[in-house]
């Protein structure tokens, strides 16, 4: 019955992060928002949704005594792990995705960034409140710095019609079950983690992580067949800003995080070298290639067998 309410948590995970990203993009487009931004900050906030429900879910049973750090800690590494290496490359395998070196510079610098602070606050084995709000902070002044910067383009069309009343309805639902969905999900993981004697943490690499990176796949393939792929990257880009420092700094901050040291000596370091290894790709001829993208897609899999028990 787990594994059954596991696939149903999953699947209102993604259902629910769909109707949302629909409505908040209706909303974007309704005041012409630049498509970079649109996947750096609307779509990375709106497809991270489930990981940001399962981190506020396990926080708060954490809080209540029910140990649920593992899950936090593991969806938040299985999701960026699943964006930078499953669905990038995947992306680039299917086109040649482009990016300006000045972005690749300004958020890989903050995406690097932003693995170093996690490493750093999270070497002692726990983070404490008071690191989760500096998490917090740091992400706040990262988006508050793009929103004053945006500006739009000068052949912005006139404000669509879109993005109404029924696009902040989608929003409302969309919110509504991506809450209930987390709530079956984490309490799924806990109960088979304790059934099978596995760590939460890897079933939540595995199959929250991946799971919840499906939104991301979804808009980067359609952003790529309507010749976007700066909406695509940037999505990709965000996501992980995001998932590194917002999910687990949320939980943290409702109750401290205890990380296990597998995370602090393999995934983060490998999470850091996957990612520069990246911007490289992107550096080096202004995008990334198919023969490229064949490397990152083969690293998340030797990834997932070292992980695999």
């Amino acid at each position: 019955m787990d594994i059954l309410l596991l696939i149903l948590g999953v699947l209102g995970l993604w259902l629910g992060t769909e109707l949302t990203i629909g409505g908040a993009l209706a909303i974007a487009r309704r005041h012409q928002l630049s498509e970079f931004f649109v996947g750096l900050v609307i779509l990375s906030f709106g497809s991270d949704l489930p990981e940001l429900a399962v981190a506020v879910d396990a926080g708060l049973k954490s809080l209540g005594g029910l140990e649920a750090s593992g899950v936090v800690v593991g969806s938040s590494i299985g999701s960026v792990m699943a964006q930078m290496g499953f669905v990038l490359g995947v992306a680039g395998l299917i086109s040649f995705l482009v990016l300006p070196r000045r972005y690749v510079f300004r958020h890989g610098a903050v995406l690097l960034g932003a693995t170093i602070v996690l490493y750093l606050l999270a070497s002692d084995g726990v983070v404490t409140r008071e690191e989760g709000l500096a998490m917090i902070t740091l992400y706040a002044i990262y988006v508050f710095a793009l929103m004053k910067g945006e500006k739009l383009p000068d052949d912005s069309p006139e404000p669509m019609s879109e993005g109404g009343l029924k696009s902040w309805i989608a929003l409302v639902i969309g919110l509504a079950v991506v809450i209930g969905s987390s709530e079956v999900s984490v309490t799924s993981v806990i109960n088979l983690a304790h059934r099978f004697g596995v760590s939460e943490a890897l079933i939540s690499v595995f199959v929250i992580g991946v799971g919840t990176s499906l939104p991301e796949l979804s808009i980067s393939i359609s952003a790529i067949l309507k010749k976007k792929t700066e909406l695509s990257v940037g999505n990709i880009i965000g996501s992980n800003i995001l998932d590194t420092l917002l999910p687990i700094g949320i939980a943290a901050v409702i109750s401290p995080v205890l990380f296990e040291q597998s995370f602090l000596l393999f995934d983060i370091p490998y999470i850091f070298l996957l990612t520069f290894i990246t911007l490289v790709f992107f550096v080096r001829v202004r995008g990334l290639q198919k023969f490229e993208a064949g490397i990152i897609l083969g690293m998340y899999l030797l990834y997932i067998l070292i992980k695999l028990p």
